[in-house]
């Protein structure tokens, strides 16, 4: 039986205007539904005119919902950063702000959170990207799993249930996407315990991938090796 009755929720935004206000939507029914006490936050990471005249009507119409607005984009990990500082709940729930993941499937992580466990993570059970896509993925899921020493099935799913006090012990500190395997790297070496649900992965609806670029992959390759050097050769807190 889940203990999770309390989550702060928060969905990292970058120019999601196509999306956001649907998942705002069916993110409080689905808090309402299971009969959980959440809030939610949106992290805006500088994004165009057409997402800030959503936000605003979002403001408008769900007053309860925050907004959180970064001036200049700060990256993915800039935007996970503050979403996770933003929570004040006993749980955090975040996931992509572009409808990839069925923010209603909330409902399944909330079932594996009990008083033995501090994160839910969420695997795919079918990558919903074109086969390229789909290739790309699992070499990144791979080469990770193998250089970290993960045990996850799938380290790169932002569809993730964490107790708050986690981040009593973990610092984050990187901005970019390379955020995720720091963050599941430090979790797992703080010896903090870890249930897998399985969720559905979309295609896109809205808007193109920040990160399947010639240049953003090699930048990424760049920040792992330097993580993988400092958390793994030299085993500092990186």
């Amino acid at each position: 039986m889940s203990e999770a009755k309390s989550v702060s929720v928060f969905f990292p935004c970058y120019n999601d205007w196509g999306t956001m206000a649907s998942m705002i939507m069916l993110t409080e029914r689905t808090l309402r539904l299971s009969g959980v006490d959440g809030d939610i936050t949106v992290v805006d990471d500088g994004s165009g005119p057409h997402t800030q005249d959503l936000l605003e009507e979002v403001e408008r119409v769900f007053p309860a919902v925050r907004i959180v607005r970064h001036a200049s984009n700060r990256g993915y990990g800039g935007a996970l950063r503050s979403g996770f500082a933003s929570a004040t709940r006993e749980w955090i729930f975040y996931t992509d702000g572009d409808a990839q993941y069925d923010v209603r499937e909330l409902e399944v992580l909330l079932r594996h959170a009990g008083p033995e466990v501090d994160i839910v993570q969420g695997y795919k059970i079918a990558r919903g990207d074109p086969m390229y896509r789909r290739i790309v993925g699992r070499v990144y899921h791979w080469s990770v799993k193998i250089a970290f020493g993960l045990p996850y099935r799938d380290v790169d799913c932002d569809f993730r249930l964490i107790r708050r006090t986690v981040f009593d012990k973990v610092e984050l500190r990187r901005n970019s996407g390379v955020i995720c395997v720091e963050m599941m790297t430090k979790i797992h070496r703080a010896g903090f315990r870890c249930v897998e649900a399985p969720v559905h992965h979309h295609e896109r609806a809205h808007g193109k991938s920040q990160f399947f670029n010639f240049p953003r992959i090699a930048r990424t390759l760049w920040q792992l090796a330097g993580l993988w050097i400092q958390v793994v050769v030299l085993r500092r807190e990186g």
